[in-house]
């Protein structure tokens, strides 16, 4: 008999019944068994496009996954890309939403792009925005790049890695 616990047990056990070769099938096992585990009662949905795997939560439960300030779904991201894709090439990459947060997300970082932007126009002089995970420091850069008018660097470490915005000389 094993001193494991039950609860490293079940760890163990995801994903067990699925082939390991469908990553599509992995990540939907993989939502499902941690929305059980919160006790959410939300509806799971996957799909492949582009390259691109989505995981989608649906219902009204869902701020619990989200977290404070993303930090829940960012981590659930994390995880998922790394489950999906253990062992072996990473084949596409793993996008992990609830209720539209990721958009709802990227229209707010945009809009605080913008006004970084402008006010460092404005000032003449860089401006420093919070730190943020590097996937949504890419919405920024790719944003602002499409100005034309400020450039953009990141600077600091994990977790407190920030963007800067700064005024581009004519």
């Amino acid at each position: 008999m094993s001193n494991e616990s039950a609860d490293e047990a079940d760890v163990d056990d995801v994903g067990a019944e699925i082939d390991p070769s469908d990553p599509l099938e992995l990540l939907g096992e993989l939502l499902e068994e941690i929305v059980d585990a919160l006790g959410l009662d939300v509806e799971v949905d996957v799909e492949e496009t582009d390259g691109v795997l989505t995981g989608s939560v649906a219902g009204d439960d869902v701020g619990l996954f989200i977290g404070r300030r993303g930090q829940t779904i960012d981590a659930v991201q994390h995880l998922a890309q790394r489950i999906v894709f253990r062992g072996g090439p990473v084949k596409a990459r793993v996008v992990i939403d609830a209720d539209g947060y990721r958009e709802r997300r990227a229209k707010q970082l945009r809009e605080d792009a913008d006004d970084a932007a402008d006010e460092a126009l404005r000032l003449g002089s860089d401006v420093e925005l919070d730190p943020m995970p590097a996937s949504e420091r890419r919405v920024v850069h790719e944003h602002l790049r499409e100005r034309g008018d400020v450039g953009t660097h990141s600077e600091g470490e994990e977790p407190e890695r920030y963007l800067v915005v700064s005024p581009l000389g004519d």
